[in-house]
């Protein structure tokens, strides 16, 4: 079943799991379909901590952006595996900070970027781009991206929740590394995917992860290759660790059933003078 038989952009099968929609449903949103909710029930049984993990992360991608806008006085945004929108997306937390924020979102899932550009195209000052985020010429000369984003001020490039979806073999240290040499003195990359310190678990999940999505998965990884994203980089206190833990508003937020799985990242600026 295809956008075709049920309205939905082309490219789109309900029938296979997409990593997007089994987000949102994490999340308690409604863009999902029965593929994904019962590929989030089996994954439950494999990672109880998953849906714990989504909220988590989604409050440091709050967090963080709010942070750089207010303390590194950054004034756009680049996401790449933006997801479908939920709650207080980029843009709006941004703005909260610096009302002249500007945002590009950047997913391949064509899905996301329908509904995302029904939803979060506001202004001439937010875009949505569909694009894969390991083509950085393609992501970067998009004339959406061009025409928004002055690379010659400092970018927050964020890659939340998205590298383990990046296989081994397409190198997603490479695409980092791409990024940063491409952005302003001053910007940062904002970094964190699943890791596990079981390789069983690291394993299982992976294996259930790509036949779920039928190849729309890379790895979940360990801790010391997502360091590995920041080397060059100047990370930002409190350095790499479990996002939940990254400059909290308060003690208080979900916590996990176990720890077979963490998200886990940080920030790293751009260095001056490079």
């Amino acid at each position: 079943m295809d956008g075709q038989d049920t309205g939905l952009p082309g490219g789109v099968d309900v029938t296979v799991a997409s990593v997007a929609r089994m987000h949102d449903y994490y999340l308690g949103g409604k863009d999902n379909y029965p593929a994904d909710r019962e590929a989030c029930a089996h994954l439950l049984t494999r990672a109880p901590s998953t849906a714990v993990l989504a909220r988590n992360n989604r409050r440091f991608l709050r967090r963080v952006v709010r942070l750089l806008a207010e303390e590194q006085g950054i004034r756009q945004f680049l996401d790449h595996g933006s997801g479908l929108p939920a709650q207080d997306n980029v843009h709006q937390v941004a703005r909260r900070v610096h009302p002249d924020a500007r945002v590009v979102y950047v997913d391949h899932d064509p899905m996301v970027a329908a509904y995302g550009r029904v939803l979060l195209e506001e202004d001439d000052r937010t875009a949505v781009v569909r694009a894969d985020l390991r083509d950085t010429a393609a992501v970067l000369g998009h004339p959406r991206v061009a025409g928004l984003l002055d690379l010659r001020e400092p970018v927050a490039a964020l890659f939340v929740s998205v590298l383990h979806c990046v296989p081994d073999e397409d190198d997603p240290w490479a695409v980092v590394r791409r990024v940063a040499g491409r952005l302003a003195p001053g910007s940062c990359l904002v970094v964190c995917q699943l890791v596990s310190d079981d390789p069983a678990t690291r394993d299982s999940v992976t294996g259930f992860m790509r036949e779920a999505t039928r190849g729309g998965w890379g790895r979940v990884r360990a801790r010391h290759d997502v360091d590995r994203y920041f080397d060059g980089l100047e990370v930002l206190p409190p350095g790499v660790v479990e996002v939940a833990q990254w400059r909290p508003d308060s003690e208080v937020h979900p916590r996990q059933p176990g720890r077979e799985l963490l998200e886990y990242g940080g920030v790293g600026r751009v260095p001056d003078g490079r």
